[in-house]
């Protein structure tokens, strides 16, 4: 069933029938030699200058992954387009979480944390609430295929009950794993944690634009998307991980909104992408600080598991009748999720795992991150002073300040010769 997904499928390296199709072509291969010639340069470059060269090729790698996610998002809709009462609230969403960061970063206070947590939560009502229009008056069915003999919006094929039930349970676990898991790491943001979520987020999502392979009902296969988050979470801890993941999976709601249903909506954009956080988990575990690239494989493993649930349960309640005539919905779910997910996140991992098996750089993700502990500097060794005794005439002897001697005045000149 996996190859069979696989094979009917598009192959975007490949295909070059739209503008935005070329453009994702170009930019693939042009990623691909980029990264080719930067593990080239690594190992030519000498020990001195090796660390310069990356910091150069990590500079204009930021500056490509802007510029693809700008020129591949503005194509996206002009060819896709995406339907207003989506757009706006997902904008207006992104919009307060941005705004929140910058006034929590100047004004940190529990005053401007209630203010700026509340803004945000009614934007996210709102967009939920905005998801319920569109389902409920058919025409995000209608955009996914889902209607009757008829033409019209057919409701019987989608489980609502089993979307809220699996949404909410999902939502619980994921709040409670984060807050169990990073119960020992820094809270807050500061100036350099949101930086670095910035840039790993754009890079994320700029690479996942650039397709391998796109299933008929959404989902794909990318050129290691995730391995910005999954390296956020290895410096910064699962909490600021999985927020990170949270805001990248909102935005992957501009890229491909297949949206049909508000729990669908969570359970196929924030929350999984929110579990790409846990990729840091294992990033404490002292037993395996020699092992940087098992700490990472481990952690894209449970990421990557946790992700496919949250995908898996999307499938059985939203897309069910897809399956085909006969088939058990779980099966069919079950096997069009792990046509993707499985591949996208093992590419991730491989990714990964070479790229932190470079000692300078673990060293340098371990310096620069907040979950490793960065070991205080020895005191300076200061030689032992011997001790004045307080007793004794020698003791006085020795305390007692030496007298001062005044200069000898000049004698008085004889003048009885004169």
């Amino acid at each position: 069933m996996l190859l069979n997904s696989l094979l009917g499928t598009t192959w975007y390296p490949i295909t070059f029938d739209s503008p935005l199709n070329i453009a994702r072509g170009v930019f693939f291969w042009i990623a691909v030699a980029f990264f080719l010639a930067v593990i080239v340069g690594a190992i030519a470059a000498k020990k001195g200058t090796r660390k310069k060269f990356l910091l150069v090729c990590l500079f204009l790698g930021v500056c490509y992954a802007c510029l693809v996610g700008l020129v591949l998002l503005v194509l996206s809709f002009a060819e896709d387009g995406i339907a207003a009462l989506l757009f706006y609230p997902l904008l207006v969403l992104i919009l307060c979480i941005a705004a929140s960061a910058v006034a929590l970063y100047f004004f940190p206070s529990k005053v401007t944390l209630i203010v700026t947590g509340c803004v945000t939560g009614a934007a996210a009502v709102a967009v939920l609430v905005c998801m319920g229009f569109l389902y409920a008056s058919g025409d995000s069915l209608l955009s996914n295929w889902i209607y009757d003999d008829n033409g019209d919006p057919d409701f019987s094929k989608v489980s609502q009950l089993g979307l809220y039930l699996s949404a909410g349970a999902l939502i619980v676990a994921l709040i409670a794993a984060t807050f169990l898991l990073g119960r020992k790491e820094k809270k807050g943001f500061d100036s350099k944690s949101i930086v670095y979520a910035a840039v790993c987020i754009a890079m994320s999502f700029a690479l996942s634009y650039l397709r391998i392979v796109k299933m008929p009902q959404d989902g794909s296969i990318t050129i290691a998307s995730l391995v910005p988050l999954m390296i956020y979470s290895y410096m910064f801890g699962v909490k600021k991980g999985v927020f990170a993941g949270l805001i990248y999976g909102i935005l992957q709601a501009f890229q491909s909104p297949t949206i049909l249903h508000p729990a669908q909506f969570l359970l196929d954009y924030p929350v999984p992408f929110a579990c790409i956080g846990f990729a840091g988990v294992f990033a404490k575990i002292k037993k395996l600080d020699k092992l940087p690239q098992i700490q990472i494989a481990l952690g894209g493993v449970v990421a990557g598991l946790a992700r496919f649930l949250s995908h898996y349960l999307s499938g059985c309640f939203a897309f069910g009748s897809f399956a085909p005539e006969g088939q058990p919905v779980w099966i069919y779910s079950l096997g069009y999720q792990a046509a993707y997910v499985l591949p996208d996140i093992a590419i991730a991992i491989a990714v990964a795992v070479a790229l932190f098996s470079s000692r300078a750089l673990v060293r340098q993700l371990r310096e620069s991150g907040e979950v490793f502990e960065t070991p205080e500097p020895a005191a300076e060794k200061t030689e032992p002073v011997a001790e004045i005794p307080t007793a004794g005439p020698i003791a006085v002897a020795e305390a007692a300040p030496a007298e001062t001697v005044s200069p000898a005045e000049p004698a008085e000149t004889d003048r009885s010769d004169e």
